[in-house]
C-alpha cells in the first residue's frame, strides 16, 4: 500500500512537473560541457522521450511513461553499453 500511495504520488508531481516544465524556457547550448545538436536543443521533453524511443526501436511512449530515475538508469546502461562496445572494437582494431 505505501510503495502504491508513493507511485501515485510521483505520477501526480511528475504530471504537473511536466506541466510547469512547458511553460520554462529551458537555455541552449552546452550541457556540462557537452555541445548539443540544434535539433536536439530545440526538441520538447516529449520529443526527446519520442527521439530515445525511435532511436531504440522501443515502443511509442514506453520512455515517456518511465518514471525519472528508470529514465535515468536507462541512459546511464545504454552509455555504458555503447562504451563497452568502442572498447571491444578498439581492441579488436589493434589485434
Amino acid at each position: 500500500m505505501k510503495q502504491w500511495l508513493i507511485r501515485k504520488l510521483i505520477a501526480f508531481m511528475g504530471q504537473f512537473y511536466v506541466w510547469l516544465d512547458r511553460k520554462l524556457e529551458h537555455p541552449k547550448g552546452k550541457i556540462l560541457e557537452l555541445e548539443i545538436d540544434e535539433d536536439l536543443d530545440n526538441m520538447s521533453r516529449y520529443d526527446l522521450c519520442c527521439h530515445i524511443e525511435e532511436m531504440f526501436g522501443l515502443n511509442r511512449d514506453s520512455f515517456w511513461r518511465l518514471e525519472s530515475t528508470q529514465k535515468i538508469r536507462y541512459c546511464a546502461q545504454t552509455a555504458r553499453n555503447l562504451r563497452a562496445n568502442q572498447k571491444k572494437s578498439r581492441k579488436k582494431k589493434s589485434s
